[in-house]
């Protein structure tokens, strides 16, 4: 069944509001896909904090370049399915790479990082980065590494003082027999 202009022009406003408000997109080819698996992937995505959609081609290439994004020549090629990553990156690219492992009918076909086109093997390097709230406890953990440092140095002599009286206290104290 054919698709009204009216209703195309609501998907491509669709895609462009998505396509600007992403970190990134990872573009797949998803061929032979059973709608279960595609589901399962949808439900994986959202929780991750994206969107994973099948896109026509033509109303792909469309959106896409209202947004103002150069369009490699391979990614609107055969069956088209975008994962929109509105919140963290890795998470959402993590999770399409491990479903290519596991299912031989999802292949990325690339991606783009803040609206710049990336390769297939770029995809897959940010899918080995580790997920946002472990960066964020890491560069915490970074920060707060010479604070700690510095209050264990200027209490060291405090303690080193409370140590030598305890000692005295104790060996002046007579000790019961």
């Amino acid at each position: 069944m054919a698709i009204s202009k009216e209703r195309k022009n609501e998907f491509i406003t669709q895609y462009t509001d998505w396509v600007n408000r992403s970190q990134a997109l990872v573009i797949a080819e998803y061929r032979g896909l059973t709608m279960k698996d595609i589901d399962d992937l949808r439900g994986k995505i959202r929780d991750a904090g994206g969107e994973f959609h099948i896109v026509k081609n033509t109303l792909g290439k469309m959106a896409f370049e209202k947004a103002g994004l150069s369009i490699p020549e391979n990614f609107f090629v055969g069956t088209t399915a975008v994962g929109f990553a509105f919140e963290d990156v890795a998470a959402i690219t993590k999770i399409m790479s491990e479903f290519t492992r596991t299912s031989e009918f999802l292949k990325i076909k690339g991606g783009y990082l803040e609206k710049s086109p990336i390769s297939a093997e770029a995809v897959k390097s940010l899918a080995e980065l580790p997920p946002l709230p472990v960066v964020r406890s890491q560069l915490l953990g970074t920060i707060m590494a010479p604070a700690s440092k510095l209050v264990r140095v200027l209490s060291e002599p405090a303690r080193q003082v409370a140590s030598v009286v305890k000692a005295y206290s104790e060996k002046a104290a007579p000790t019961a027999a």
